[in-house]
């Protein structure tokens, strides 16, 4: 197992029992994790910085995953972040190819995936050079 002490972590994420999974299951994996329940939270949280990745999901109330992107763009992150990984189940390629341009390193489809898969994808990303 990787070490993945001090790798901070925040899911975006409305879904409560998704977010708890994801919590949970990276937590066991040693990383530090903090959750946002919706969009306006998740931009502030971002905007502190020191994330080593971001989960984010598209579809969130008060502010939608594309809308943080672009909020991102106009003013990024006061300490420097990692990847931005976009959640989804829509399988829509417009939506994701809107979040690569607005700057998502990758997207993870949460329905197709088991928690092994979603260990893999992450630490998978987390290993890539910046």
């Amino acid at each position: 197992m990787a070490d993945n002490s001090g790798k901070k972590i925040l899911i975006v994420e409305d879904d409560q029992f998704l977010r708890d999974f994801y919590q949970e299951l990276l937590t066991a994996e040693g990383f530090t994790v903090d959750t946002a329940a919706d969009g306006e939270i998740a931009l502030q949280k971002i905007r502190l910085g020191g994330w080593n990745l971001v989960l984010l999901d598209i579809m969130l109330p008060k502010k939608d995953g594309l809308h943080i992107l672009q909020d991102l763009k106009v003013q990024g992150p006061a300490q420097p972040i990692g990847p931005i990984v976009v959640l989804t189940n829509l399988g829509h390629d417009s939506v994701i190819n809107q979040a690569f341009t607005l700057g998502a390193s990758g997207y993870l489809i949460k329905s197709a995936l088991n928690p092994d898969q979603v260990l893999t994808e992450i630490n998978s990303i987390l290993s890539k050079p910046l």
